[in-house]
């Protein structure tokens, strides 16, 4: 009996020291009695996280931030705040911060040139050679570049690449071939600075001046647009019949179309008068930008400054608001004063593009939470 004790005391022992063993050699990590913080913690995201261009596998979890409200300096554009006109969202940001697009802050400064005179000025709508080449050095030596009328559409409808200060030369009315050659082509010449020439049809073919500018169109420096089929102007207001808007807007189309070859897509409202409904018309004739005589600011992508009530202080200037549709009533700075302006136009920019740099991270989170599933990365 006592050998048996002995042999049952020893298999116990040994099965005791087997047990020992084996639990020596599991992890205790794999028996929490609770969850640990080094098993929660990849769970949460960090101080740090910084959105990828992809998609999120589980967007659902990621709250999209607030984005901001857009760029605004009541002090250097009195005459107007600052209308979008880009309803997707999503598109924006992407064509905002494509590396092949447009710099942020990129903008354009549309000048109005009513009449040039060599000498003396005689009246306000006038300026003098002088004053015209004052502007234009001015122009040059803040680092303004010009652009015509198709780079201005693909900057304004989705952020096309254009210099990061731009200008618009816009000259009002039919002119002989001489007075670009005089008063322009140096800046062609030196610069390779184009024009646009708001070509009134009135004359058709028997136009006196038309052949002398379809010879510039060739030469595609002057950019020849729609300024209206009729002579005088008659401006375009509320109390326009349908027929008479539609004369004047599809008139210039077919004109400029059968004599230079092209058709315009940009119409100079003439004398600056515009309603919703000739706006409307405009677009489905296949305008795609609209300029009136407001001075009211420069421009930006999805950025114009325009006002929706009738000011009393300024009777004459159209509100462009109730047109909604920002990108047919552009504005444009007089000649006259245009010089004066070039600062402010320049601080725009600047504080634009600060702005949004500012705000970059919280924009490409946005995108990256809401847009990139669907839209993809930005480019």
């Amino acid at each position: 009996m006592s050998s048996t004790r002995d042999f049952t005391g020893r298999l116990l022992w040994g099965m005791c020291l087997l047990a020992v063993s084996l639990a020596a050699c599991v992890p205790t990590s794999a028996f929490p009695s609770t969850p640990s913080e080094t098993m929660t913690s990849s769970l949460v995201p960090t101080a740090t996280h910084t959105p990828t261009s992809a998609p999120s596998a589980t967007p659902t979890s990621r709250t999209p931030p607030a984005l901001p409200i857009p760029y605004q300096n009541n002090d250097l554009t009195p005459f107007g705040s600052p209308h979008t006109y880009v309803q997707d969202q999503c598109q924006y940001l992407q064509d905002k911060w494509s590396s092949t697009n447009s710099a942020a802050g990129t903008v354009v400064m549309v000048i109005m040139f009513h009449s040039i005179v060599g000498g003396n000025t005689s009246n306000p709508n006038q300026i003098s050679e002088f004053e015209l080449r004052t502007l234009m050095n001015k122009l040059h030596d803040e680092g303004f570049t010009a652009i015509n009328t198709t780079q201005m559409a693909a900057f304004m409808e989705h952020n096309g690449k254009i210099p990061d200060r731009s200008v618009l030369l816009v000259v009002d009315d039919r002119h002989n071939a001489q007075y670009f050659d005089l008063f322009f082509r140096k800046y062609w010449t030196e610069y390779g600075w184009p024009v646009v020439n708001a070509w009134i049809s009135a004359f058709g073919g028997t136009d006196p001046a038309l052949a002398g500018n379809v010879a510039l169109s060739e030469e595609e420096w002057v950019d020849y647009q729609a300024h209206g089929d009729s002579s005088p102007h008659i401006a375009i207001d509320p109390n326009s019949t349908d027929e008479f808007v539609r004369h004047d807007l599809q008139g210039s189309m077919d004109n400029i179309q059968k004599y230079f070859g092209k058709a315009p897509i940009a119409y100079i409202w003439p004398g600056g008068g515009f309603t919703p409904h000739a706006v409307q018309v405009a677009r489905q004739l296949g305008y795609r930008l609209g300029f009136t005589t407001n001075p009211r600011g420069p421009v930006m992508f999805n950025w114009v400054p325009l006002v929706d009530k009738q000011e009393a202080e300024r009777p004459t200037w159209i509100p462009e608001g109730p047109v909604n549709d920002p990108l047919m009533v552009l504005p444009r700075y007089w000649d006259s004063d245009a010089i004066i302006h070039i600062s402010d136009v320049t601080q725009v920019g600047q504080e634009a593009s600060a702005y949004a740099e500012q705000n970059k991270a919280i924009e490409l989170e946005y995108y990256d939470i809401v847009c990139a599933a669907q839209y993809g990365p930005i480019p």
